[in-house]
Formats: C-alpha cells, sequence, structure tokens
C-alpha cells in the first residue's frame, strides 16, 4: 500500500473572492491543474455547484477514477473526499486566507491511500514524482490561473 499525502502553499495577487470564484468552479479544474483529465457534475447543489462529481486524473503510469464529494464552506474552504474510485481512500481541500491588501494565501491539501493494486504501481520514484505533480504544483497552478485571468 502507498499513502500520498502532501500540502502546497502560494500567496495570489488577488481578493479572497476572486480565488474563491476560481477554487469553487470544479468543473474548470482541468483548465488549469496539471494533470487533470476531465471533471463531470453527478450531483449538484442550490446554487448549480458539483456536490458529487466523476473525475479523471493522469498518474503517470495509469489514469485514476474517482468520484468525489465537495463541500464548500465558502469563500474560505472547499474539501472533498473519495467516495468511490481507484484510491482505497482521498481527501483534500483549498483552504484560503484573506491577508489584506487584495492578497489571498491559497493552501492545497491532499491524502490519499493508493490501496494494494495501485500502491504497486505507484511507489518509490513514481510516488515522488506524483507528488510533485499533483499535489506541490497545485498551489502554484491555482496562482497562475488567478492572477492570469
Amino acid at each position: 500500500m502507498g499513502f500520498l499525502e502532501g500540502t502546497s502553499s502560494a500567496e495570489i495577487d488577488a481578493p479572497l473572492e476572486q480565488v474563491w470564484k476560481a477554487v469553487e468552479d470544479v468543473e474548470r479544474a482541468p483548465d488549469w491543474q496539471g494533470g487533470m483529465k476531465d471533471v463531470e457534475a453527478l450531483e449538484r447543489d442550490d446554487e448549480g455547484r458539483a456536490t458529487l462529481a466523476e473525475t479523471s486524473a493522469d498518474a503517470k503510469v495509469t489514469t485514476v477514477k474517482t468520484n468525489v464529494r465537495f463541500t464548500y464552506e465558502g469563500p474560505t474552504k472547499l474539501s472533498w473526499t473519495q467516495e468511490k474510485g481507484d484510491f482505497k481512500s482521498m481527501d483534500g481541500s483549498w483552504e484560503l486566507e484573506d491577508l489584506g491588501d487584495g492578497r489571498t494565501r491559497a493552501t492545497y491539501s491532499l491524502a490519499g491511500d493508493t490501496g494494494r493494486m495501485l500502491g504497486m504501481i505507484i511507489r518509490g520514484p513514481v510516488e515522488d514524482q506524483l507528488r510533485k505533480f499533483l499535489v506541490n504544483a497545485r498551489a502554484g497552478e491555482l496562482k497562475a490561473y488567478v492572477e492570469g485571468s
């Protein structure tokens, strides 16, 4: 079994509300998150946001598919947990902090148990590369996306 976990943070030159708008639009995540191939909403809340979605991500050696349940605590936190998928378990979040002067700190966290089968594929150097690609880069990707908007 493998355990994939980590966090990344970035200070973004944009107000909290603008950063939240990017984070809460989970269906557009493949536009700016490296390795994210697709997000398809299966259920929506009263505001039209995806609450359950099927996602697929490039895990370098395979495509990982998961159904994740999103919880919106705007404008400071978006969290998700896997309900079904290739990982044994997966939980993640975006946490946003207003730094004042139109700046926001964004922190991305991910913790997942790859399980026995996927863990046999994703291990050692591949696991390290996957962590860099799917976790460590996320906050910087959000920064580039929001500041480039």
